[in-house]
């Protein structure tokens, strides 16, 4: 059996979007998030901009993202991982609006570090001696 981490981060990316791509196609706002831990793809989904509410009711979507526009959608997600650095923890967000019929997509990566792990990778004294000349 595949394990996610033994797949590259492209392929977990495109396995998300695949998974999605039923909800997506009933949305035309929202935002896609990829939580990366250890360069795996753990938690994601979407959270879907708030529902417009009218009358005492909902109304409903009637046209979401295209299968042509889901394709761009989840090559611009690929591409956007070029932008990925050095980081291994961290979460990409995506968000994503049909606007006069195009789809519009701005991508957000943040990385995480872990002090505590820091600290045990580097000498102790390295860091020391450094903030010493740095407050000296």
């Amino acid at each position: 059996m595949l394990k996610t981490e033994q797949l590259s981060l492209a392929r977990q990316m495109d396995l998300v979007f695949r998974e999605l791509q039923e909800e997506l196609s009933g949305l035309s706002s929202g935002t896609v998030f990829v939580q990366i831990r250890n360069n795996t793809i753990g938690k994601f989904g979407i959270r879907h901009h708030p529902l417009a509410g009218r009358g005492g009711g909902f109304t409903e979507v009637k046209e979401g993202i295209t299968e042509s526009q889901q394709s761009s959608f989840r090559l611009m997600a690929l591409e956007s991982l070029k932008y990925k650095r050095r980081w291994t923890h961290g979460e990409i967000s995506y968000e994503f609006a049909i606007r006069q019929g195009k789809l519009i997509v701005d991508a957000t990566l943040e990385s995480n570090y872990n002090m505590a792990n820091l600290m045990i990778r580097s000498p102790r004294n390295a860091y020391a001696e450094s903030a010493d000349q740095f407050l000296s």
